[in-house]
């Protein structure tokens, strides 16, 4: 157990804490202020001090909970270890801005680079050209166009998010005795492929448990579009049992409409990506959020770790294989009132 717990806690690592503003150029270990996000420990044979490697990070613009403790989870991480040096580049939503910013880190000769693309589309050529480099590139959530772009990826499992939430909704309609429920979802961006698997997980959930889906809608994952979307949703139907919304922070606005709306009492609800206010609320159990599907940022710090194996040329301590995996995909976990002390320290702001 010892051994199985020490690897999860490398592929899970840390959290973060508040959505903290961008800094451009190095950060190193040798400076002194401790990024506020949390981080998983070295341990194990993997915690041995290798050569020191710099290691490239670009991220999006921290307009998003999310996307910010993806940037503070790294700077974090990267603290623990005295042998990584961080460039972390200024985060944008530009993809050409992006762009010159990983040409830039190329032209530095990072040993590693770590990139959640804006775009992944957009981003595949400079990945490719780093990759070309000599440059192993970990492709962070946002998966680029070939895999001739990247040496690993880390991302979540958008399927099985909807697959964790469409099983919690059914058991525990069907712990309640509801026959014929009401079960609504408010989903993120349409177009986006993460939105259409995370979707298609849930319904296929409900369908496995005898149950189906009521009415849908997407709200762009704002808090605006969310609080728009759902009143919209609840003026429609008269009776509600059970509403998916796939995030956090868009579900401000949907719990405000609810709340809006009398009818907070009236049903229960279940949250996606893990944000710390909707753990918090599903502690004290005293709000329509009952359990919220994973989906952490915590990613970022596993990837800066990977990145220094791999700089280092070596594989994971308890794995046989000599080689960092190509791929690794975060679990869903579901985080309800009996296991959310777990998973408070993961929780985003």
């Amino acid at each position: 157990m010892e051994t199985r717990l020490g690897r999860r806690a490398l592929l899970t690592a840390g959290a973060t804490l508040g959505v903290g503003a961008l800094v451009a150029g190095c950060t190193s270990n040798s400076t002194d202020q401790t990024p506020s996000g949390n981080a998983a420990a070295p341990a194990g044979d993997n915690a041995s001090p290798g050569r020191t490697v710099t290691i490239g990070f670009s991220a999006p613009a921290a307009d998003h909970g999310w996307i910010g403790a993806i940037t503070t989870n790294a700077k974090a991480q990267a603290k623990l270890y005295p042998d990584i040096r961080l460039n972390a580049v200024e985060g944008t939503n530009d993809v050409n801005q992006q762009i010159s910013a990983v040409q830039s880190l190329i032209d530095q000769k990072v040993d590693v680079l770590v990139i959640l693309p804006f775009d992944g589309k957009a981003l595949t050529g400079i990945a490719q050209k780093a990759m070309a480099a000599g440059i192993p590139v970990i492709n962070l959530d946002r998966i680029f166009e070939t895999a001739l772009a990247y040496r690993t990826w880390v991302g979540g499992d958008n399927y099985g998010m909807g697959v964790s939430a469409g099983t919690f909704i059914a058991r525990r309609l069907k712990a309640a005795g509801k026959t014929s429920p009401v079960i609504l979802e408010i989903a993120g961006i349409d177009n986006l492929q993460l939105t259409q698997d995370r979707s298609r997980g849930f319904k296929d959930a409900l369908a496995a448990n005898g149950l189906s889906l009521t009415d849908r809608q997407a709200a762009d994952f704002t808090a605006a579009k969310g609080q728009e979307v759902a009143a919209n949703l609840l003026q429609a139907h008269s009776k509600v049992d059970a509403l998916w919304n796939h995030d956090d922070d868009q579900g401000i606005g949907v719990e405000a409409a609810i709340k809006q709306a009398g009818r907070d009492k009236e049903f229960f609800m279940v949250g996606g990506a893990g944000s710390r206010r909707v753990m918090d609320q599903i502690k004290a159990d005293n709000g329509v959020v009952k359990a919220t599907v994973l989906y952490s940022p915590s990613m970022s710090s596993s990837a800066i770790s990977l990145a220094r194996l791999i700089g280092q040329g070596r594989g994971m301590g308890d794995l046989v294989e000599k080689e960092v995996p190509t791929t690794v995909t975060t679990y869903s976990a579901v985080v309800t009132k009996d296991n959310v002390d777990r998973y408070l320290p993961v929780g985003f702001a």
